[in-house]
């Protein structure tokens, strides 16, 4: 079973984005390497509406969100995983 993260981005959000997007996408290259991150990314309002990834199982995600940089430095104030039977 797949596993869905959704974030909620911070008010404000680009500012903090920009500061830590190497470091996140860094971390994110380190799950699609290993073949656990099938997707990830905005959506067409980042502010609106957040992003979203896929991953192969909720440990991978789980795993993905605790060491995120965006996590830790507040650019996502909000996460969900969900389980996904797809």
């Amino acid at each position: 079973m797949k596993c869905v993260v959704l974030y909620t981005p911070a008010d404000d959000v680009m500012p903090m984005a920009l500061e830590h997007f190497p470091a996140h996408s860094e971390w994110a290259d380190k799950f699609e390497a290993d073949g656990t991150l099938l997707m990830i990314g905005t959506f067409a309002d980042v502010q609106a509406d957040g992003s979203m990834a896929i991953f192969t199982d909720r440990a991978a995600a789980e795993a993905f969100v605790a060491g995120d940089p965006f996590v830790r430095h507040g650019v996502v104030v909000r996460h969900e995983l969900r389980d996904w039977d797809a």
